[in-house]
């Protein structure tokens, strides 16, 4: 009789990369995790799923997402320190260096009143003023944590009558972007299901 290999574990399909490890912690295999922003994800999901790092200068498949179980993790300063079930002493622990962190984002924690996941976010159309009226700044490509409150990193657009969007270039022919405090005092109005954000930031700024 013969047998075969386990197939590897099915990844969820909306996974999510919600951090980095930077290295071990302590002597008894723990890990420490680099959030690319809020901690809940990291903290609410009993299931991670990591990738290793692309080898340099090698191209071709990605790395597959590979799950492992949480024991046990915390908040320690800016990062999330944790035990998984993969790793036993601080040796294995350095090893998972460079491996990114994923969570479906089914297994996100319900969002707290105003509050907002910055992976929903990301692909959402800002609107700003423009002489009094609402207009089409750009499009959300990532959220930068500067400290003090999240800032929106947006590529501007044009968007034409039958809704089309159009990247705005410079004299390089490089996508223009715009940095945009995330706070109440300029972001007024959010719209997932929609994919829109209305601020009074002005469109020419």
């Amino acid at each position: 009789m013969s047998t075969s290999a386990a197939a590897p574990a099915q990844a969820p399909a909306d996974l999510v990369e919600l951090g980095r490890v930077v290295s071990a912690y302590g002597v008894r295999g723990w890990i420490k995790i680099q959030p690319h922003s809020s901690k809940d994800g990291l903290l609410a999901a009993q299931t991670w799923w990591l990738k290793a790092p692309a080898p340099r200068g090698e191209s071709g498949a990605l790395p597959l997402a590979f799950p492992v179980q949480v024991k046990q993790s915390r908040p320690q300063g800016t990062t999330v320190v944790a035990e998984i079930d993969v790793v036993a002493d601080r040796d294995q622990a350095e090893a998972m260096k460079g491996h990114t962190v994923w969570v479906p984002r089914a297994d996100f924690p319900p969002a707290d009143s105003d509050e907002y996941y910055w992976v929903d976010l990301i692909g959402c159309r800002l609107y700003g003023d423009l002489e009094g009226q609402s207009a089409l700044i750009g499009v959300v490509q990532d959220v930068i944590d500067n400290g003090a409150h999240a800032v929106l990193r947006v590529q501007r657009k044009t968007e034409s009558e039958q809704g089309e969007l159009s990247p705005v270039l410079n004299d390089k022919d490089k996508p223009l972007e715009v940095l945009v405090p995330f706070v109440a005092a300029h972001v007024h109005g959010v719209d997932l299901e929609a994919k829109r954000l209305d601020s009074n930031w002005p469109v020419a700024f």
